[in-house]
């Protein structure tokens, strides 16, 4: 027998990592941190054990600690990940905490602009949602939303699906997943009525692919990432598209590359949005375009 001291120990020297060391032995031990650190002097089971030794000889090989462990937080919301669909980022969650800002203005906008009480309701899509992540939680975070979440993917839509119990059943209840290249998927009686279009769409260039670290390169999804010979494919069709789409005091909320914020801009007021700026992410890079109607 083996206590968990002694596998952390032996973890953290075969991964180099002490913090991933510690996701591998809370997810072999089935325990969250508290319990894992409480038992360090415990034997741990045969089948723990056992249960660890896959996931280091995975991630050692060079899989992603998402995909190894299966699961991954996402603002508070445990999801499904895997090979089907982009690791969720922190950029990703800069994008959500954006879009709820242009919700909460669209509301305050509307409620001070019409003087008839509370808006009941808002509306968004999240083109092409991968696992579900933005939608998963615009809706946890804000009752008052509803969100289409599109995606060509049908193997991603199955994940997206799956996660839709990661929330509470009424949230999840105002999440409609629909099949289809981004606008495309969407019914043409919604066209002048949303609040919020809602985006991480790929934008690297072809010619980066095989620049990528190969956690990504050989685990995320081609098509997830690599938009085009440009990067900018599928930008340019989400912010043109955008403002048939929204409504008067709507927003566009799309991610992007530190090096695509110019012609971001660009495209936004091609499109003829009223206003638009690039937001930065936490490591302080251009990364969110934010448009308005």
């Amino acid at each position: 027998m083996v206590t968990w001291r002694q596998l952390w120990r032996e973890t953290t020297a075969r991964v180099a990592d002490p913090v991933q060391a510690r996701w591998l032995l809370e997810e072999a031990s089935g325990g969250d941190r508290t319990a894992l650190l409480r038992g360090l002097d415990r034997d741990a089971s045969p089948q723990a054990a056992e249960t660890l030794e896959t996931l280091v000889e995975r991630l050692v090989a060079g899989e992603p600690l998402q995909h190894v462990l299966g699961h991954w937080d996402f603002r508070g919301i445990d999801v499904l990940v895997d090979s089907r669909v982009l690791v969720p980022r922190p950029e990703t969650e800069q994008v959500v905490t954006f879009a709820l800002r242009e919700l909460d203005r669209v509301r305050e906008a509307r409620t001070t602009e019409e003087a008839t009480g509370p808006v009941f309701g808002l509306s968004a899509v999240d083109l092409g949602t991968g696992s579900g992540v933005i939608a998963l939680s615009l809706v946890a975070e804000r009752a008052d939303v509803r969100v289409v979440a599109t995606d060509r993917d049908s193997a991603a839509l199955e994940v997206a699906a799956r996660n839709l119990s990661a929330i509470a059943s009424e949230a999840a209840a105002r999440v409609q997943l629909v099949a289809g290249d981004w606008y495309q998927a969407l019914p043409a009686r919604v066209a002048g009525h949303l609040d919020l279009v809602v985006s991480n769409p790929p934008y690297l260039a072809e010619h980066e692919w095989s620049g990528l670290e190969r956690t990504v390169r050989d685990f995320d999804p081609l098509g997830a990432l690599v938009a085009g010979p440009s990067g900018l494919e599928a930008i340019e069709t989400i912010v043109s598209g955008a403002p048939g789409w929204l409504a008067p005091i709507g927003a566009l909320v799309v991610e992007i590359a530190p090096d695509q914020a110019r012609a971001a801009l660009e495209l936004a007021n091609e499109a003829g949005f009223v206003a638009s700026s690039v937001e930065q992410d936490l490591a302080g890079r251009p990364r969110v375009l934010v448009a308005r109607t």
